[in-house]
């Protein structure tokens, strides 16, 4: 069809103009072109090429004697236009090309406008624009049109004039030719459309490479593939299959029905098969249609028949050399793919086995992170009477979604719970393998019953000495489950946040030291603060609270207003773990998080049936004098919570002795056991308070009289004095001392 932005055609040869008396007439110049006035013809808008039975020579005009015959073999008609008389003239074969009958001719007036009326209306404005401008300039036109016929039929003509000038350099005439463009036209169509077709497909092939790059798994490969339009080629159904050691696995499908895939998932391959051949050969086989699928594969021609499809193709999936799956790409009708829809299948293809390789070891690496993680951690959080408690574990949203984050809860000796949130620098499998390590260490420690200081210390040691140049932070708290009591340990870690029972969260400042492995003899501080019934203690790794565009402080401030926030009652769930679930729940949703997240929470429940557990149990180091300081201060919290307040004195000072002498002249650790035993109030109601320390050591106490000016020796002389009864137990390997005191209710 014309458009404006065809250029004129060539000049066409005209030959030589003469006048009627045979002299020659002087060409039209651009020099001697004056200001025209718009023939009648133009003016009133009527011009275009026109066709009428034979074009007669003018007197004096002489043409080639070849230029007829070749005409005449070309099918190219011509015309001539007188433009001051508007009135067009062609010859028979331009008749037969623009489709002009006899009766047509007839009926015909010669002019621009009845020839106008003949062209499509799409057409005829452009053919008008492009004549008007060439006879305006003097110069050349052409262009595509289409002639409406009298029965509707259409047919496509070409055209190519130039407006010839008078003597006087005004526009006289248009000549020029036309010919049948129908099939011409066609051609021009269908490349065009071709190469919309291919431009399609490399679009395509564009946003399929796209699309693949961005599928992570497996499952997101299966699902692109099966949701991709191909242009020009619209599959009736697609499958992905992976194929290892003989056995294919559908991953994914669209237009089949369940019950004809079933037979090959997870199946063996059967060698006689198209895909097998594919897979083989690691070159894609295409079955045009049913017949020649039976008569190449008749072996497997059975499975085939029971389905709708009557053309595939069977595309391997070949990455690094080995063919690690295959598509199948079917059609409901016969298909002959050409050249191009061949290579467009190949190269999507590739695609998909490159993505699906790639996506096949993300889902290995995944596995092996998650498994490796599941060893890591706790699979399940202890029972401790007394306590109630929450973990959670959030994997960072890129990598192994594997590092160095962990936590623990630990039962300790006494029926007491220690809790440990801590981070090994780095995020890789490294990682990993060292907080295991440490996990295992620190718990091992923990559980022989050493002091919270002792057990941070110990952690220490024994990370240094791993010597892998890498350090972890980390906080310890060992909770007295009798009375509510934490005594917390840190080591470049986070504070722990505490839920009071007012619904209020405040971070409790605890004493820190180094991180683990840097100083193997640093000496860590002990903080001690208490738990009211139903209070909660948070303690977490710093992926909750920090991240690139998020401080500290900023990350703290969120976690103490999400724990501020009321609990939900009545939703049948323990409200520890909806306040866990919420809190994670956050960090999830959060676009900052770059770092793994361990969190643990543990709400101390109080005593069962309101009364503490009346025994105190605890592990003093040897030489560790700092520690009896500790006990003395539990003891007497005890003692002041099991009724029996007018006993602390003398407890006090009586344990300091025992405990002293054990770690005194002992190389072994103290076991201090207190336990408070009542009568029943039917025989007084009597209670008896009886104070245990164990040793390791052989060396039974002797009891020595000082001098006056002598500075120690007193112990067993006090024990003695002061104790309703005492004295000393062999235990195979050690022996067990023990003083009690009684004490009997007022009335």
């Amino acid at each position: 069809m014309p458009t404006e932005s065809e250029s004129p055609g060539p000049a066409l040869p005209t030959g030589p103009s003469t006048t009627g008396s045979g002299r020659a007439r002087p060409p039209a110049q651009a020099a001697r072109r004056h200001t025209l006035r718009t023939a009648p013809g133009l003016a009133a808008g009527r011009l275009a090429p026109m066709l009428s039975g034979g074009l007669p020579l003018s007197p004096g005009d002489t043409t080639p004697d070849w230029l007829e015959p070749a005409m005449a073999a070309n099918g190219i008609g011509s015309f001539d236009w007188d433009i001051r008389r508007d009135i067009l003239e062609g010859d028979q074969r331009a008749c037969t090309i623009v489709g002009l009958d006899a009766v047509e001719k007839g009926r015909f007036d010669r002019s621009s406008a009845s020839f106008l009326a003949l062209l499509h209306p799409e057409d005829a404005p452009v053919v008008r624009r492009r004549v008007e401008r060439a006879v305006a300039e003097l110069g050349q036109c052409g262009a595509y049109y289409r002639t409406v016929g009298p029965t509707g039929a259409m047919r496509a003509v070409r055209f190519r004039g130039r407006v010839l000038a008078d003597a006087f350099g005004r526009a006289s005439r248009m000549v020029g030719f036309v010919w049948d463009a129908t099939v011409e036209l066609h051609k021009r169509d269908r490349a065009d459309r071709l190469a919309l077709l291919r431009e399609e497909r490399s679009r395509f092939i564009k946003e399929a490479a796209r699309a693949l790059s961005e599928a992570v798994t497996v499952r997101d490969v299966a699902r692109v593939f099966t949701e991709l339009p191909l242009p020009g080629l619209p599959p009736d159904g697609l499958v992905l299959a992976s194929f290892e050691a003989g056995r294919v696995q559908v991953l994914g499908a669209s237009g089949y029905r369940t019950d004809e895939l079933s037979g090959y998932d997870r199946s063996m391959l059967p060698p006689s098969h198209p895909a097998a051949e594919a897979l083989r050969g690691r070159a894609p086989v295409f079955c045009g249609s049913r017949e020649e699928y039976r008569e190449r594969y008749p072996d497997v021609w059975e499975q085939a028949r029971r389905t709708t499809r009557s053309s595939w193709a069977f595309l391997p999936l070949v990455a690094s050399g080995r063919a690690i799956g295959v598509c199948v790409v079917s059609f409901d009708d016969d298909r002959k793919l050409d050249a191009d829809e061949r290579t467009l299948l190949s190269t999507l293809g590739g695609l998909v086995a490159q993505s699906l390789a790639r996506a096949r070891l993300h889902d290995a690496e995944h596995e092996l992170a998650a498994g490796l993680q599941r060893v890591m951690l706790p699979r399940t959080v202890p029972s401790v009477p007394g306590v109630t408690t929450a973990v959670r574990y959030l994997a960072a949203g890129s990598g192994l979604q594997i590092g160095g984050d962990w936590y623990d809860v630990v039962p300790l000796p006494g029926g007491h719970v220690g809790l440990v949130i801590g981070d090994v620098q780095g995020h890789d499998v490294h990682a990993a393998g060292i907080m295991g390590q440490l996990r295992i260490a620190l718990r091992a420690y923990a559980a022989e019953g050493h002091p919270p200081a002792a057990v941070m210390a110990r952690a220490s040691r024994f990370l240094a000495d791993l010597d892998t140049d890498h350090f972890a932070t980390c906080t310890y708290a060992e909770v007295n489950v009798d009375y509510g009591v934490v005594y917390a340990v840190r080591a470049g870690h986070l504070d722990p946040v505490v839920r009071r029972g007012d619904g209020t969260a405040t971070t409790v400042p605890v004493a820190g030291g180094l991180p683990l492995g840097i100083a193997p003899d640093e000496e860590y501080r002990v903080t001690r603060f208490s738990l009211d019934p139903g209070e909660t203690v948070v303690l977490c790794t710093d992926g909750l609270v920090e991240s690139r565009g998020m401080d500290l402080d900023e990350g703290v401030a969120r976690l103490t207003a999400v724990l501020s926030e009321p609990l939900a009652d009545g939703t049948g769930r323990d409200p520890l773990d909806e306040l866990a679930d919420r809190i994670a729940s956050q960090a999830a949703d959060s676009s900052e998080r770059e770092d793994d997240i361990a969190l643990l929470l543990l709400r101390w429940d109080g005593p069962e049936g309101g009364l503490a557990a009346q025994q105190l149990r605890r592990r003093i180091g040897q030489a560790d004098l700092a520690r009896i300081s500790e006990v003395r201060a539990e003891l007497r919290d005890a003692l002041r919570r099991w009724g029996v307040a007018e006993l602390i004195d003398t407890a006090e000072l009586l344990s300091s002795e025992l405990v002293t002498n054990a770690i005194r002249h002992t190389d072994r650790d103290a076991m201090f056991t207190a336990r408070l035993y009542r009568e029943p109030v039917a025989d007084g109601g009597r209670a008896r308070l009886r104070v245990e320390v164990e040793d390791e050591s052989d060396l039974w106490p002797t009891r020595r009289t000082p001098g006056e000016q002598a500075s120690s020796g007193r112990g067993l002389m006090l024990v003695e004095a002061l104790a309703d009864g005492w004295g000393v137990e062999p235990r195979g390997t050690g022996k067990r001392m023990w003083f009690e005191l009684s004490v009997t209710p007022a009335e």
